[in-house]
């Protein structure tokens, strides 16, 4: 490989890196069967340990994807709780880690005009995420019940390939936790055993360009502040 292609490698990595962003509104732009095999197959790609590949992924495009978008929108809008499966979020809040989470939540509010006194246009916001803020692919993640929590690293790495092979492709994405909040509805809505836990959700499609939402970018902590570098 000579020294100039090298560099165009890396340079469309590191673009595929920095461009990658949530995105919360989706084009009907459709995505093909053999685009989602092509990046799953690559996400496959990502290390586990002891090549465990502890991951399952049920991917899912119009009526089949209505369906469970619809049942978990009822689900939400009735009030009931689920229980998700796993610890996601510490019980108590503290800093830095409470002011990024109220920063992002306060921008994407802002940005889509939603005053913070209207919290039934947040619950709306909410919402969208479980219709996978309209992409036309909506992945599920899954993990058998068995594993233990490292495992999870793994099935992080998985999903980052699967952003990272779709952004270099033009695709878009927005990994959702969100939807671990509901396993009972996407068990029974999809005939998902109890071996298996949810993980996460994923919309998969082309950015709407006029959507405010899609122009917000979070802030990242530069390097100094969470790296210690040591002999160097």
């Amino acid at each position: 490989m000579t020294e100039k292609n090298n560099t165009e490698n890396v340079e469309h990595v590191d673009n595929a890196i920095i461009s990658r962003h949530s995105i919360r509104r989706f084009s009907a732009k459709e995505v093909s069967k053999e685009t989602v095999e092509r990046l799953l197959e690559l996400g496959s790609l990502a290390p586990s340990s002891t090549n465990v590949q502890p991951w399952k992924v049920y991917a899912l495009t119009g009526k089949a994807k209505e369906a469970l978008s619809v049942a978990i929108t009822n689900k939400f809008n009735s009030g009931e709780k689920e229980c998700r499966e796993y610890e996601s979020y510490p019980k108590v809040w503290e800093e830095p880690w409470l002011s990024r989470r109220r920063k992002v939540g306060k921008d994407l509010y802002g940005v889509l005009g939603i005053p913070k006194e209207d919290k039934e246009g947040m619950k709306r916001q909410t919402a969208r995420n479980f219709s996978f803020f309209d992409a036309p692919v909506g992945l599920i993640f899954t993990t058998e019940r068995q594993f233990g929590a490292g495992m999870f690293l793994d099935i992080g790495m998985f999903m980052e390939n699967v952003m990272l092979a779709a952004r270099s492709r033009g695709l878009d994405t927005c990994p959702q936790a969100f939807f671990a909040d509901f396993p009972d509805t996407i068990r029974a809505c999809m005939g998902i055993g109890e071996n298996e836990i949810i993980v996460c959700g994923m919309a998969l499609g082309y950015a709407d360009p006029s959507a405010p939402e899609n122009a917000l970018r979070t802030e990242r902590e530069s390097v100094e502040n969470f790296a210690v570098f040591q002999g160097f």
